[in-house]
């Protein structure tokens, strides 16, 4: 892992220093994303503008070519520990992870266009309820400290590995701020947004001065795959998104591309 080595040669020192600071712009960038999202017209399109049926494109492209291949790298950093080589089903670990990781948001999702529902027949609002959107919130508060934390402690040690992160993560940011901010409206605005940007903030923080085992990243990468894929897909899927799928393709196939030649 990257990180101010005070006991080693300088050079060594230099570079830990460098990658700090670049961690630290990729975090102030994501930070920027939740704040600024609000002001991109192009969202609110519908029929789905072409360029965020590119930035869904080009977020599945990361799932599929970087995400779940490096499930696999932590998988088998799982069963070669000691903690869980002789629990049940270890050679499923980061898989099991991944999915209770889309259950979850899954389930989070539901609630809240529940709760959307019920306050647009009874109130005749149309965004979920006050209970709804703090629990939302503060879930995805929890995917955005550990999308920070991954930031500094994750497998991208190279700036160009953590430049694709960030890429892919900024993008699928963008188009997660327009979904929530469709369904909580003002409350998103208010607050939503500001404990978003902390949250990664805290995450990264947090990487700086802490450190913790290799199972213990395993398992905080599977569970934030399976919530990644799961709000992805859920944003271009919808039928009512009347999503472009030339741009969509365009997406996949470019940033698959990129992702394969280097």
């Amino acid at each position: 892992m990257f990180f101010i080595n005070l006991n080693g040669n300088k050079n060594r020192k230099k570079i830990g220093v460098i990658l700090v600071i670049i961690s630290l712009l990729f975090a102030l960038g994501f930070i920027a994303v939740h704040l600024t999202s609000k002001y991109m017209k192009f969202l609110t399109v519908v029929p789905r503008s072409r360029l965020l049926s590119v930035t869904g494109g080009i977020s599945v492209a990361y799932i599929f070519v970087h995400i779940l291949p490096e499930l696999k790298e932590h998988q088998d950093i799982l069963h070669e520990g000691e903690t869980f080589k002789n629990f049940f089903l270890s050679e499923h670990h980061v898989y099991l992870f991944a999915m209770i990781g889309l259950v979850i948001f899954y389930g989070l999702e539901r609630m809240v266009m529940v709760s959307k529902k019920r306050n647009e027949r009874k109130r005749d609002k149309h965004h979920a309820g006050a209970g709804a959107f703090w629990i939302h919130i503060l879930a995805f508060c929890v995917y955005n400290a550990l999308i920070g934390y991954l930031l500094v402690r994750g497998e991208s040690k190279e700036f160009t590995e953590m430049g694709l992160y960030f890429f892919a993560l900024a993008l699928h940011f963008i188009s997660n701020d327009h979904s929530l901010r469709e369904t909580h409206k003002q409350s998103y605005d208010q607050y939503g947004r500001w404990l978003l940007s902390f949250s990664i903030f805290l995450g990264w923080g947090f990487g700086m001065i802490e450190e913790v085992s290799e199972a213990a990243i395993a398992i905080l990468f599977s569970f934030l795959a399976g919530g990644v894929v799961l709000n992805v897909l859920k944003e271009e899927l919808p039928e009512e998104r009347d999503s472009n799928f030339w741009a969509f393709s365009a997406g996949v196939i470019l940033y698959t591309s990129l992702l394969l030649l280097i």
